[in-house]
Parts: C-alpha cells; sequence; structure tokens
C-alpha cells in the first residue's frame, strides 16, 4: 500500500509539472495538491505500520514466554 501511494505522488507530481509547463495552472495546482495528499497517505501507512510493529516487539519484552 505505501508503495501505491509513493508511485501515485511521483507520478502526480509529474503530471502536476507538465500542466504548470503548458501553463494550465487550475488543473496543475489541482494535481499538485492530489500528489501532497497521496504522499502524506503514504506516510501515513508508513508510520502506522511502524507503530503496530513497535507495539508487537513492546509487548513480546513485556510478557515474556515461560519456560
Amino acid at each position: 500500500m505505501i508503495k501505491v501511494f509513493q508511485f501515485l505522488a511521483v507520478f502526480l507530481g509529474l503530471i502536476s509539472a507538465y500542466f504548470l509547463w503548458a501553463d494550465n495552472f487550475d488543473w496543475g495546482f489541482a494535481a499538485g495538491v492530489a500528489a501532497i495528499c497521496s504522499y502524506f497517505l503514504g506516510m501515513r501507512f508508513q508510520i502506522k505500520a511502524r507503530m503496530k510493529e513497535g507495539e508487537a516487539t513492546e509487548s513480546a519484552f513485556q510478557n515474556p514466554i515461560d519456560m
């Protein structure tokens, strides 16, 4: 999921650059905003995965298995 949003952010960034180069500022702005949103959604999923991994590691240290 993270890679999808990263790819989408790059793709929309390129589209935004094209629209700005073609003097179509309205669509360039819209594509740029969509690229930024996609980037931050990718970051959100990445941070959420790291937090879940950290919680699993923390709970393993707090509840050791008795042998």
